[in-house]
């Protein structure tokens, strides 16, 4: 397993983590498998989206913070329910595919941490099982 650590810039951010993947299969010089992207933070998640136009993370953020604003009658004494629940409609987790040591997306996709509670530095935990 390898550890990455992230750190991001505002409280909430995509932030493209598809580089340190590569660069991490390229080190371990890995032919087929599979990796897994873990998030160990129950305020961060990892997520696909599209890598191409700056604006679909934006509105990724914009549209999450209208769904679940930071400003609400939570419950939650931390002040950060908002980012637990964004975190939860996202995943801690992805497992993708490996082939000739390539990530295998498609051709708009990148690989993102999702910051909801931040400005933080985040671990990303990845893993390479050979298939």
């Amino acid at each position: 397993m390898k550890k990455i650590t992230i750190r991001s810039q505002k409280r909430n951010e995509a932030i493209d983590i598809t580089p340190n993947i590569r660069k991490y299969l390229d080190e371990k010089r890995v032919n087929s498998g599979i990796i897994t992207v873990f998030s160990p933070h129950t305020t961060a998640a990892i997520t696909v989206n599209e890598n191409t136009d700056p604006n679909v993370r934006y509105d990724l953020i914009n549209h999450l913070n209208h769904l679940v604003p930071a400003e609400s009658a939570f419950t939650h004494v931390e002040g950060n329910s908002d980012a637990h629940i964004k975190t939860s409609l996202f995943s801690p987790a992805q497992t993708l595919i490996v082939e000739n040591g390539q990530i295998q997306l498609g051709t708009w996709q990148g690989i993102y941490l999702m910051e909801f509670d931040g400005p933080r530095t985040r671990e990303v935990w990845l893993q390479f099982t050979s298939g």
